[in-house]
């Protein structure tokens, strides 16, 4: 209960203006709407960074407010009402504590996760990887085993966060290559002049035709990196180089919407000298486009860790 209190009265602080640095987010990575608050609140605790709070939330819900679960968990941060009477906060000082309202839930979020570090503070390893299995397997188990619990599904939650957080921060160094990059390009050469189809995946009964992330995913899917199948989910899938830092086989992205990954309409695989290999719209041919375009949004290194955690559905 102390705890709980101390929660309520750092987020009290923040509140009132304490908080914010950090890692920097990536560009887009978390709407508009809420980057300010992921930045400011994901800097609560030192067990948790915005990336990671982010990252939460783009699995819980993808950042939809109004998600509902089967298991009647609710809205952007998927509180489940139980826990929500307990580590509800009433982050933007109206007055109540809306489990639909964003500048409630995220800050909830964050004072969760600083509580549940604060359960397990006293547990040996990576404090932020404990509070990680607190929040998925509770943290008496965190405590019993003296750190991650042997479960497969919290060691399984744990890596996919954790892996995840990466792609919504913003680099603080160069970007490693990709291994499968070359291979991924060669996959989409070979289908230079195949028409475009939308929702195509290259199946023999779509006459093998694809659209646009159809074709970037089919192209990693090759190497053996599977991909959500729509584009503004697969700009999760690794860090996110510079534009001057383009590697061939990165995945270019656009949008008409500069603050939102979630807006992003369209993905091509770049080549190299300014062009990528992508299938553009109906009535066209997978060919070779210039990615300087006034909806140019930004690029992803995939790599097989980040592809592996991105939930299949949000």
């Amino acid at each position: 209960m102390l705890l709980v209190i101390g929660v309520y009265i750092v987020a009290g602080n923040l509140v009132n203006g304490a908080g914010g640095g950090g890692r920097a987010l990536a560009k887009g990575a978390v709407p508009a709407a809420y980057r300010d608050l992921v930045q400011r609140w994901g800097n609560l605790c030192p067990a948790i960074s915005p990336a990671l709070l982010a990252a939460q939330l783009y699995q819980e819900s993808g950042f939809n407010p109004d998600a509902q679960s089967p298991a009647a968990a609710q809205g952007i941060a998927q509180f489940i009402p139980g826990t929500w009477a307990t580590h509800g906060v009433d982050g933007d000082g109206d007055g109540d504590r809306d489990v639909w309202d964003p500048k409630d839930a995220i800050p909830s979020a964050a004072s969760y996760d600083c509580a549940l570090a604060g359960y397990v503070e006293d547990v040996p390893g990576d404090a932020t990887e404990n509070m990680l299995a607190a929040y998925n397997a509770g943290a008496y188990a965190v405590i019993k085993y003296g750190g991650v619990p042997p479960y497969k599904e919290t060691q399984n939650y744990v890596q996919t966060i954790t892996s995840l957080q990466t792609s919504f921060a913003a680099p603080a160094g160069r970007v490693a290559p990709s291994e499968q990059a070359a291979a991924a390009i060669h996959y989409a050469q070979s289908k230079l002049g195949t028409p475009y189809l939308w929702g195509g995946n290259g199946t023999p009964d779509q006459g093998g035709r694809f659209d646009c992330s159809g074709l970037t995913k089919a192209a990693y899917e090759s190497v053996g990196i599977t991909l959500p199948r729509v584009a503004n989910d697969q700009y999760n899938a690794g860090p996110h180089p510079g534009r001057d830092e383009l590697l061939p086989g990165d995945l270019v992205f656009f949008s008409t919407d500069p603050t939102n990954s979630r807006a992003i309409d369209h993905v091509g695989i770049y080549v190299g000298g300014g062009y990528m290999i992508d299938a553009p719209y109906t009535g066209a041919v997978i060919r070779f486009d210039p990615i300087d375009t006034r909806k140019y949004f930004g690029a992803t290194r995939v790599t097989a860790d980040g592809a592996k955690a991105l939930p299949t559905g949000v």
